[in-house]
């Protein structure tokens, strides 16, 4: 694993900040750069793809923390929650609230920030992240060269002409690349399926009736009210699903998610939730849940079917499972609806969701 990581970093370097050095006619140019740029870490040893790889589903695979649960930051420290995949992050509507007056959108696990330029400011000067100490060291790096020239050529003279102009331009650029169609390129199986290109197997078309059917919870979550064509398999709300601490990052004290971002009104009522996530290459991209507790999928669905009955134990500790991080605010309504899962139909469903991997990721299925 260690070495397809490196081919496929290497790869994607010689791919996007080589052919464009010099020569940036567009924001998606410069950010596509820029994503691979280590002069964005303090240390300049880490890039947003250290930790976004781009051959493996913009995940963090290296395991080198809880095994991947956590991604170490440029200084050797780690934050408290499981680096996401980026796949199809430019799809995430702005935060607001549902018509059934539940939080959504917004960019993080806690929705803080309300842009997806601003999604890509906040790695940049993270302590626990790639640690830059200032817009000033920012502006020392980018303010002349190659970059600077594209930046000048995109957006104007004036931004390279002070730090706050300079990052606004970098992170833009940024936002622009995770806009692009390299990271929402809806070219999986299932979607190929849509469009009448392939059939599906009996038992990834059982699991694609399950997952849409009332028989089941899943689509509750994990579908918006859209195309088909355009599914990115979250409605983007936040829940509290009970989800237990993960001891392996040693947290001090308990994650309260969306409790603890700055936009949200009577955060009591929000303490352990979190944004429901895309379901788009779910199969190469575990660990699971915000804190990265689950490894493997099954898991998930013996979790979620502990809530519909008398629950075997957590399939990877061997033990009973153990309690919430956050005890209130438990979605129990949502997520005792349905019909338990047997182990065939925990089995058509996994293999629905092996149909979500974009095609450049097909080889890293089993």
């Amino acid at each position: 694993m260690i070495v397809r990581i490196a081919v496929h970093t290497t790869l994607l370097l010689l791919l996007f900040a080589p052919a464009h050095a010099g020569n940036f006619q567009t924001a998606e140019d410069i950010g596509s750069a820029l994503f691979f740029e280590v002069g964005l870490s303090e240390n300049q040893t880490q890039s947003c793809a250290s930790c976004h790889m781009p051959g493996l589903g913009f995940i963090d695979a290296r395991k080198v923390l809880a095994n991947g649960a956590a991604s170490l930051g440029a200084n050797g420290t780690h934050g408290r929650r499981n680096t996401p995949t980026l796949s199809y992050i430019g799809e995430t509507p702005s935060p607001g609230i549902n018509d059934e007056g539940i939080p959504l959108g917004g960019f993080f696990y806690d929705g803080r920030a309300p842009t997806l330029s601003e999604q890509a400011e906040g790695p940049i000067f993270s302590p626990v992240e790639m640690a830059l100490s200032s817009k000033e060291v920012l502006f020392e790096r980018y303010s002349v060269g190659v970059f600077a020239e594209g930046f000048k050529r995109i957006y104007g003279e004036e931004s390279v002409s002070s730090p706050d102009r300079l990052l606004k331009a970098i992170t833009d650029s940024l936002a622009a690349f995770q806009r692009s169609h390299f990271l929402a390129p809806y070219n999986s199986k299932y979607d190929k399926f849509l469009r009448g290109e392939v059939t599906l197997s009996k038992e990834e078309e059982h699991g694609r009736l399950l997952f849409f059917s009332t028989l089941i919870n899943c689509n509750s979550c994990h579908q918006l009210d859209q195309d088909q064509a355009r599914e990115t398999f979250t409605d983007y709300t936040f829940h509290n699903i009970g989800v237990p601490a993960n001891p392996d990052l040693k947290l001090p004290s308990p994650d309260f998610g969306l409790a603890e971002n700055p936009h949200v009104d009577q955060p009591d009522q929000h303490r352990g939730k979190f944004k429901v996530p895309t379901l788009r290459n779910v199969v190469i991209t575990g660990p699971y849940m915000h804190n990265g507790v689950f490894q493997d999928l099954e898991t998930v669905m013996a979790f979620y079917n502990k809530y519909l009955m008398i629950a075997p134990v957590n399939p990877e500790t061997g033990k009973d499972w153990d309690e919430p991080e956050v005890p209130e605010n438990i979605s129990n309504d949502l997520l005792r609806q349905g019909q338990p899962l047997d182990e065939y139909r925990v089995e058509a469903i996994i293999a629905f969701l092996k149909t979500l991997t974009d095609e450049q990721f097909e080889h890293l299925l089993d």
